[in-house]
């Protein structure tokens, strides 16, 4: 099978929470195989370094602050993007993440939660994935093909301890991703796809201070190595061959799938 449909030459992809380290190994990735990457996140000077990197590279990116919360920063965000390169062919939906607050401790009380912190984390994981796909799936619709990719969790796969707001908004991700699957299909039929992708344990930000130490891992880190058979945490530039195959024509016929790329910790017994 030739090669050339993996390629994404320009195509014109859109990565939200492209200033995360996740987000990162995708611009990365996706600026590699020939796509025109648009990078949409919050912290404005990481943004600019990556944008100019590919540029120094010889890619084409366009890095613009805004919220995935924002429907008028996403809007403006998405006139900038055809204004530039009038279309758009693909989706990332990679902002997320935990909220502390919405975290169950090992010594909580799990009939005190925090209401307002689950439905911040709500807010972020799963409307901050809705939004984005309204704006720019539109946007989408009027093209010839489309490909949006979601970012569920392992959390969405099985019971994972404390982690109780992020673990009910990305299984709400698996079933949005399914739905809007069949709703997109009846209405544009093979022409836009959505498809997700459930990493299993990758350091970031946001997690390295619960599975890691200076030395080593935590207890928690260390529980997950040992439920994973592969041994080891993933590594960000991982999950960029699953990103590639899904936003191009090599999985035409993909659509409404969580693909977990875990090193088998959703399937491991334990045992």
């Amino acid at each position: 099978m030739s090669n050339k449909i993996f390629n994404l030459s320009e195509k014109v992809i859109v990565v939200t929470g492209a200033t995360g380290i996740l987000g990162e190994a995708f611009v990365n990735g996706l600026s590699e195989a020939g796509a025109r990457v648009a990078l949409i996140g919050r912290n404005e000077e990481v943004g600019e370094e990556r944008m100019q990197k590919i540029q120094e590279q010889g890619g084409e990116a366009l890095f613009i602050k805004a919220d995935v919360l924002s429907k008028e920063g996403l809007e403006k965000g998405r006139d900038q993007i055809l204004d530039k390169w009038g279309r758009i062919d693909g989706l990332v939906n990679a902002a997320g993440g935990n909220i502390p607050e919405a975290v169950i401790g090992p010594d909580a009380d799990v009939f005190e939660v925090d209401m307002d912190a689950l439905k911040r984390a709500f807010d972020l994981n799963l409307y901050g994935t809705i939004l984005p796909t309204t704006i720019f799936g539109k946007a989408m619709s009027k093209g010839e093909t489309g490909s949006i990719v979601n970012i569920s969790s392992m959390a969405a796969q099985t019971a994972i301890t404390r982690v109780l707001g992020y673990s009910m908004a990305k299984a709400a991700i698996d079933n949005y991703t399914r739905w809007m699957c069949v709703e997109l299909a009846q209405r544009y039929g093979d022409r836009i796809r959505i498809n997700a992708i459930a990493p299993g344990f990758f350091v970031t930000h946001q997690n390295r201070r619960l599975l890691t130490t200076e030395t080593g891992y935590t207890t928690r880190g260390e529980a997950v190595i040992n439920n994973t058979p592969y041994k080891r945490f993933g590594k960000p530039e991982e999950l960029v061959g699953t990103l590639l195959w899904l936003l191009s024509d090599a999985s035409l016929f993909v659509s409404g799938e969580v693909i977990c790329v875990d090193g088998g910790f959703h399937i491991f017994s334990g045992v």
